[in-house]
């Protein structure tokens, strides 16, 4: 089964983009998806993030508190290693097990840090999905409610725009309106069908 990996800057559209491939039939594993499993109400992560950050990261009823805890890792740069030490791995693990089961034509990873982690070998392929900075700037600011200057910074923490788009072997261009994304994922799936055609089972 041919495997991609898609990744790009917050707020580039990476999930917008994933969900019209697995509508269109790819099998579709969403790290991000994936943490939300594991850090949900009752989660299996939730003791090993009180342990690591204390009360200080969770509501009075024991759900995880995400708006402290993003604030906490992004304002001490050691914390958000020891974050990612503890959630990483089983993200890791689940993707290449629920990976292992997909029955699809090609199996698409959505890694947000996917360079960050060094996990771009982990397919065959890269798709990035690439949107200036003040693009991504004004859909987070629309979705999150975030500020410029906190989104700013989550910017600053991930690999340059161009370190993404000189490793990437494919990209789709989202600066634009909805009608120029669609023929964009229409031919790369069309390109992912193909190549998957020629790629051995395993």
């Amino acid at each position: 089964m041919l495997t991609i990996a898609l990744t790009g800057g917050i707020g580039s559209g990476k999930t917008t983009v994933a969900d019209r491939l697995a509508e269109l039939g790819a099998g579709v594993i969403d790290t991000d998806q994936l943490s939300h499993e594991l850090t949900a109400d009752d989660g299996p992560m939730l003791p090993d993030l009180r342990e690591a950050f204390g009360d200080g990261v969770f509501h009075s009823d024991g759900r995880l508190d995400r708006a402290a805890l993003r604030q906490r890792v992004f304002d001490d740069p050691s914390a958000r290693k020891r974050l990612e030490s503890i959630l990483h791995p089983p993200i890791r693990r689940m993707m290449l097990e629920r990976l292992e089961v997909l029955d699809t034509p090609y199996a698409v990873m959505v890694v947000p840090l996917l360079f960050e982690t060094g996990q771009q070998r982990l397919a065959q392929r890269i798709l990035v999905v690439d949107a200036p900075e003040d693009v991504q700037i004004e859909r987070v600011r629309t979705r999150n409610g975030l500020t410029v200057a906190e989104i700013e910074r989550i910017i600053a923490s991930q690999v340059p725009r161009n370190t993404r788009l000189a490793n990437a072997d494919d990209i789709i261009d989202n600066a634009g309106s909805p009608e120029t994304l669609e023929p964009q994922i229409q031919r790369i799936h069309r390109h992912y069908m193909d190549l998957a055609v020629r790629t051995p089972s395993r």
